[in-house]
């Protein structure tokens, strides 16, 4: 006879079993900060929460791609080796003390040294950019390496399909890595590729689901974030902006404002670097023969600047050690520009504790909450910035301002794909890249003044005076933040 009583005991018994074995595994894959979230969850939910854990637990890649970037990271760095001989005026050290610490920091996390000899030129309209990259990729000879988290075949970005299409035409190898899983919501994806098929370019999707148990598990929330544009190793672009209309499709008013970077010069190396590991992650085939050194770009300026790739591949937290590192070196500013704001506890400590001491630091974020959770759990922090004395602006809606950039003293810049958040910081594959250059960081400080006109100052009391409601979403999305 069915015994209803045993099954519960049983069943009592197993979710206890299953809170006590978690308590030991999870602290093991996670920082204290989201292991106490995934603990509290599955305290409350042992079975549902073990399972969401195995799903979206542990940012760890299958063996075989943890095994292709382990090859490609030892290979940069036998040919930086090489070049480093072969061109060493090019690997100088930086003479400022306090930059030179940060260069090294970001070589140890990524293991691409500082460049001399570049020009890079900031770029803040949108349709402006797409039209640079097309007249680039005009001048294209040899190849065209285009990575992007989101594209799109639309108006705004034909005119970069056009241009490869012509590429291709002529002769050039043109390959394109996309993540067609987030590009969908955006755009016709069968459109995209078929566009870029028959044009005859090479089109890959980055990080395809693989939700079977095994080897080949892959948590689905692991995503490729980089933005990256290289023509023939002379000329690369990158930055915040996707290969999307401004309106990424929506139905409403909003639109995105970007930045992205154009480099000529020897790190142009290093983001042709960065696309190379990420196509032979996909496809097994490792390029070689476009990283040579007969490739190495020729002194085109005199910027200093750096590439720093990280994600879940790397075990340092790349991102978060650099900007901590960043904010702790400042002496009297600090600007950050970011549409996610969501610390680890070191960051938050690094930004109040600068502005504590006197630096100026200063944040703009967007009005807008694209992201209902990201959003509230953004503004929980605002509180604790606001009263270390951070001046906190929040630019206009129907603006999303997606540019990603910090400045230090007006002597270092990083710019790229990377979001101050646990997601970037811990889950997605970003890229920005570090300029050590008054007069490029002076570009960043000409864009950053024209967020200002259409920004609003946020002061304490008014913080304070939010709703109720507002206030609870915000404590709530703030503990949710830490299920990484």
């Amino acid at each position: 006879m069915f015994d209803l009583n045993r099954l519960f005991a049983g069943f009592f018994v197993v979710e206890w079993v299953i809170r006590l074995v978690m308590l030991f595994i999870v602290p093991r894959k996670l920082r204290p900060a989201n292991a106490n979230a995934w603990l509290l969850l599955i305290m409350v939910a042992p079975s549902i929460g073990t399972i969401v854990f195995y799903m979206f637990g542990a940012p760890k890649l299958p063996t075989r791609r943890r095994e292709h970037l382990k090859q490609v990271n030892d290979l940069t760095a036998t040919e930086i080796d090489q070049l480093r001989r072969a061109n060493p005026g090019v690997f100088s050290e930086i003479e400022d003390a306090d930059l030179r610490s940060i260069a090294k920091l970001a070589t140890y996390l990524g293991g691409l040294p500082p460049k001399r000899g570049n020009a890079v030129q900031f770029q803040s309209d949108y349709e402006a950019v797409f039209a640079s990259i097309a007249a680039s990729i005009d001048e294209a000879q040899d190849f065209v390496h285009i990575e992007y988290f989101v594209a799109a075949y639309d108006e705004s970005t034909k005119v970069v399909f056009d241009a490869v299409a012509r590429a291709t035409s002529r002769g050039v190898k043109v390959r394109f890595l996309y993540d067609k899983l987030l590009s969908r919501p955006h755009g016709n994806v069968r459109l995209l590729e078929k566009v870029l098929t028959q044009s005859g370019a090479d089109v890959r999707a980055m990080m395809p689901l693989r939700l079977v148990p095994g080897p080949s598990f892959t948590r689905p929330d692991l995503r490729n974030h980089r933005k990256i544009v290289v023509v023939d190793g002379v000329v690369a672009y990158s930055g915040s902006q996707n290969l999307v209309d401004k309106t990424y499709a929506r139905k409403d008013s909003l639109y995105y404002e970007d930045v992205v970077g154009r480099f000529e010069g020897p790190v142009v190396w290093q983001l042709n670097n960065v696309f190379r590991a990420d196509w032979f992650a996909e496809t097994g085939q490792p390029l070689l023969d476009t990283v040579e050194d007969l490739d190495m770009p020729p002194p085109a300026g005199n910027v200093i600047a750096q590439v720093l790739p990280s994600g879940p591949s790397y075990d340092n937290d790349n991102n978060v050690k650099l900007y901590t590192a960043m904010v702790h070196a400042a002496k009297e500013q600090v600007r950050i520009v970011v549409p996610y704001f969501v610390p680890d506890e070191s960051l938050l400590d690094a930004i109040t504790a600068a502005a504590q001491r006197g630096v100026s630091v200063t944040m703009i974020n967007s009005e807008v909450k694209e992201k209902l959770f990201s959003a509230h759990a953004q503004r929980s922090y605002y509180e604790e910035l606001l009263k270390a004395g951070v001046e906190l602006y929040l630019y206009e809606d129907p603006v999303f301002l997606h540019t990603k950039q910090v400045i230090i003293d007006s002597d270092v810049a990083i710019v790229g794909s990377s979001n101050l958040d646990r997601r970037s910081f811990e889950l997605d594959f970003e890229v920005n890249t570090i300029v050590y250059d008054r007069e490029a960081v002076l570009q960043l400080l000409e864009i950053e003044s024209t967020y200002f006109v259409n920004s609003q100052k946020i002061t304490l009391e008014q913080w304070h005076g939010r709703s109720l409601p507002h206030k609870m979403l915000d404590s709530v999305a703030r503990l949710t933040a830490g299920l990484q």
